[in-house]
């Protein structure tokens, strides 16, 4: 890995002295360090090393470094780990320090460190937010930019485009090449499933299974590489989010073949698997054997369960998160399986990311099917037991369930079809902030919203226009932009399919116009529409949101502000509907036309007629 902010001449001379020392180093060897290298300038001025090596605990660290003080060092009941804590005075200046380890009098071993100098203003950077629409893609199953990493000697499982469940291939270049096609399309931030390395023997482009966390996997590119990514975004004002998982690592991680201490796992006598339950963390009436399964069960027989009631477990946490957003100049961060964690330690880590970076928005899976389950969640809430995630933005799931189920409902039931939306929406008051919640239609976890709803292009449409603009943060799935489907019935990795033209040899390529079929292009089109008009219009951000009871299966909410107004007539009957246009005298405010977004054709708007399973979507100027 190449040091960020180094040069190359640097380089050159760290590694032969790395080299020239460890090749000295006899019965002693350092085999990890991590974190790898760190930062001067950052507000937490202690950093925690974590040195693996045969015996390593045998010898005494010394470090001679002007500003650089050892405070702790931890020896466990595993002689191969030393744990050192630093502190790094704020006037200290970046270089290479060296940390001697010593027996007695003598050097046994010099291991050189690195400490960067700190981007100017990267504890300042802005963040993803309601200006935004996330695009979520699987670096696997998007596109292969680099044929000659799709297997790699080193890691277990090798490319097989043919197993729907093995790896395909796709990698950081891909997504590199399509950053225009993005930018385009008008999504502003990227959210990519994990790319750190997941060296397990199968089922590995899931990526949630995590045996490095410092290094991104080989079959996606170098670290250098991902730093790269966020450079390329940031050139065309496109944000870069990274999927984090605090939860849990992948059971071929190298620590599980040598653990640093008994109590870093959740070890049981046997295998045990959490529970699954996260009502078991707000439910007062919950037995304690429950909310302890829920937390530290394992979430699978390859995801072994974190302590991070451990301080030097939730340190390490800590750290490794930091150390990725000063590293690629993130814009923010999406954690796995967020209420697995312990929720008062996962807090704690949430907010140590935020206290370096104040302004970093931070989304967790929260999967939970209610309004008042997932507002427990959110930063702000006061909450019966007092707690607070810390966690800005959560994922709103309740909203993804309406959706699902919406179009396929005819029936005038006050909890079906339109009023579906209508009642997640009346429960807003429940959230310290609506507006900073993730909504969408579907991800890489759900069934496909265009395979459930038979790839008809009017619900997909009526659908599109729901999602971008309502309240809070719309992500996007990689190729619903194209109808693309899946069925999960069938498994995961059909819900995960290849991006036709993602790879060379494709027999044609739905990046462009030409090589997408005319119903792909007319889902494609009107999503474009819709994105860059949100894109340049800030009250389908943040304007304020008013709705109406749904009549007859027509669902009416407008977005305003002091400039203008937008009115959204949802039909989600099969039957033309002509509402009464009076009820909405309170948001028109006696204008009498508008224009169509879409078409920009003009609506009179004393008199509305709407098509069965559409959208209308109508600017109102004041």
């Amino acid at each position: 890995m190449k040091p960020n902010n180094v040069p190359s001449s640097r380089i050159f001379t760290f590694l032969l002295l790395l080299i020239t020392l460890e090749g000295f180093a006899g019965e002693y060897q350092v085999k990890h360090v991590d974190p790898p290298m760190w930062w001067t300038d950052m507000k937490n001025t202690e950093l925690q090393l974590m040195i693996h090596g045969d015996q390593i605990a045998d010898l005494n660290p010394e470090i001679a470094y002007p500003g650089i003080t050892i405070k702790y060092i931890t020896r466990t009941s595993n002689l191969n780990y030393l744990f050192i804590t630093l502190d790094i005075a704020q006037e200290t200046q970046p270089g290479t320090l060296m940390i001697n380890l010593m027996k007695g009098n003598k050097t046994k071993l010099t291991h050189p460190y690195i400490l960067n100098e700190r981007v100017t203003g990267s504890a300042n950077r802005g963040s993803f937010d309601v200006s935004d629409v996330i695009y979520l893609l699987m670096p696997d199953r998007f596109s292969n930019g680099d044929p000659s990493n799709d297997s790699v000697e080193r890691l277990k499982e090798k490319a097989d485009r043919g197993n729907k469940d093995g790896r395909h291939g796709g990698d950081i270049q891909g997504i590199i090449n399509h950053l225009d096609y993005l930018s385009d399309l008008g999504v502003t931030a990227i959210w990519s499933t994990p790319l750190l390395e997941d060296n397990m023997p199968t089922y590995s482009y899931h990526t949630y299974a995590t045996t490095n966390y410092y290094e991104i996997d080989a079959r996606y590119g170098t670290n250098q590489d991902y730093k790269r990514l966020a450079d390329e975004c940031h050139k065309r004002g496109l944000k870069l989010v990274m999927d984090m998982v605090p939860n849990h690592c992948g059971s071929d991680h190298w620590w599980m073949y040598d653990l640093p201490m008994d109590d870093w796992l959740h070890q049981f006598p046997s295998f045990t698997r959490t529970n699954y339950t996260i009502a078991t963390w707000n439910d007062p009436h919950a037995s304690r054997s429950d909310l302890i399964l829920n937390k530290d069960g394992w979430f699978d027989v390859t995801m072994p369960d974190l302590n991070q009631d451990n301080p030097f477990v939730l340190t390490y946490f800590k750290q490794f998160a930091i150390f990725w957003v000063e590293f690629a100049g993130l814009d923010g961060i999406r954690v796995d399986t967020y209420p697995y964690n312990d929720k008062w330690k996962i807090a704690e880590w949430t907010k140590a990311i935020r206290d370096e970076y104040p302004h970093l928005n931070i989304m967790g899976e929260c999967w939970q099917h209610r309004p008042a389950e997932i507002a427990y969640w959110q930063r702000g809430v006061e909450n019966f037991d007092q707690y607070d995630s810390q966690l800005p933005t959560v994922m709103d799931f309740p909203l993804n369930d309406a959706f699902m189920a919406a179009p396929n409902e005819t029936s005038q039931y006050w909890d079906q079809g339109a009023s579906r939306f209508y009642n997640v929406y009346v429960m807003d008051y429940l959230y310290a902030n609506p507006f900073s919640i993730l909504v969408f239609l579907d991800n890489h976890d759900t069934p496909r919203f265009c395979e459930q709803t038979g790839y008809d292009v009017n619900i997909y449409k009526l659908a599109v226009a729901h999602l971008l603009t309502t309240r809070g943060i719309p992500q996007i799935y990689y190729g619903t932009e194209i109808l693309m489907g899946g069925k999960k019935q069938v498994g995961d990795g059909d819900i995960r399919r290849d991006f036709p033209g993602g790879w060379p040899g494709d027999a044609r390529n739905a990046f462009a116009a030409e090589g997408r079929t005319a119903i792909e292009n007319e889902a494609f089109n009107y999503m474009r529409t819709l994105l860059n008009y949100r894109k340049n219009n800030e009250v389908l951000q943040y304007g304020k949101m008013i709705h109406f009871i749904p009549r007859d299966n027509v669902y009416v909410y407008f977005r305003k502000n002091e400039e203008k107004t937008v009115m959204v007539m949802l039909n989600l009957s099969t039957e033309k509907r002509t509402p009464d246009m009076v009820r909405f005298d309170e948001c028109i405010q006696g204008v009498t036309r508008g224009k169509d977004i879409i078409t920009g054709r003009t609506v009179d708007l004393s008199q509305i007629e709407i098509e069965g399973q559409s959208a209308l979507l109508v600017e109102i100027k004041k």
